[in-house]
């Protein structure tokens, strides 16, 4: 056996959380997933967003944040037949991180987003948003950690996640956590799994909207809350525009 082969770390099975839901067959011909290092220095911004191609694609994400720093993250994930996203976070103090996702999947794509944001000191804010629609078989996956060290008492931080199943077939998997180790913070997390609103889509319609048109505009709405505030919202809004097409 070659010096490569013992030193390359084993692929994770089911029973590491973070893969649970992956498609491992996928990945292997990733793996092992270079992490890309992000820092922030103190008092300054930064931002970024991944629009994955085709194929099947793995990205793992290690972002520092030093003292009031800010970094403004949005994904937009779809049309990969496998697409991962993980993104781990440590924020010192008063530093600000925004998570703005979306995933859109159909026919048999699986497409996960892992995060782990830890605020490591006082006073630092973090939301994520996370918006999924799947159609067909597709699975969509969100699984996120806020940890509160500490001492890191003023903590402010969300996890908003809601996924859109278009077809019973489809398959979205959530699992929001929160670990507080703080007195003096603020956190939440919320969680929603379900079909378009027919009270909503009835509504468009008899406003003259073609039922079709009608659900276009219900999911583009849904959609357009992971990118709200984006330097280059409405380009993300047009491409997940036209990657909802291909759904419907």
């Amino acid at each position: 056996m070659s010096a490569a082969a013992i030193l390359a770390p084993a692929l994770p099975d089911r029973r590491d959380e973070a893969y649970r839901y992956a498609d491992l067959a996928a990945l292997a011909p990733l793996w092992p997933v270079a992490t890309e290092t992000i820092a922030v220095a103190a008092g300054e911004s930064g931002q970024l967003t991944l629009v994955p191609p085709g194929g099947n694609v793995a990205r793992h994400l290690a972002i520092t944040l030093a003292a009031g720093a800010r970094f403004d993250l949005r994904v937009l994930n779809a049309g990969q037949a496998y697409g991962r996203i993980a993104v781990d976070v440590i924020l010192a103090a008063g530093a600000d991180f925004t998570l703005g996702a979306a995933q859109l999947g159909g026919g048999s794509e699986v497409l996960e987003i892992v995060t782990e944001v830890r605020h490591a000191e006082p006073g630092a804010t973090s939301r994520q948003v996370v918006r999924s629609v799947l159609a067909g078989r597709a699975s969509g996956t969100y699984l996120g950690k806020v940890a509160v060290a500490r001492g890191a008492d003023g903590t402010d931080a969300s996890q908003s996640v809601r996924a859109m199943l278009l077809d019973r077939t489809a398959q979205a998997n959530a699992r929001p956590e929160l670990e507080i180790y703080a007195d003096d913070v603020k956190c939440a997390h919320g969680c929603a799994v379900g079909e378009l609103d027919a009270q909503g889509l009835f509504y468009l319609q008899s406003r003259g909207l073609p039922p079709a048109a009608a659900k276009r505009l219900m999911l583009q709405a849904f959609v357009a809350e992971a990118f709200t505030g984006a330097a280059d919202e409405a380009s993300l809004c047009d491409r997940a525009l036209a990657a909802l097409e291909v759904l419907l």
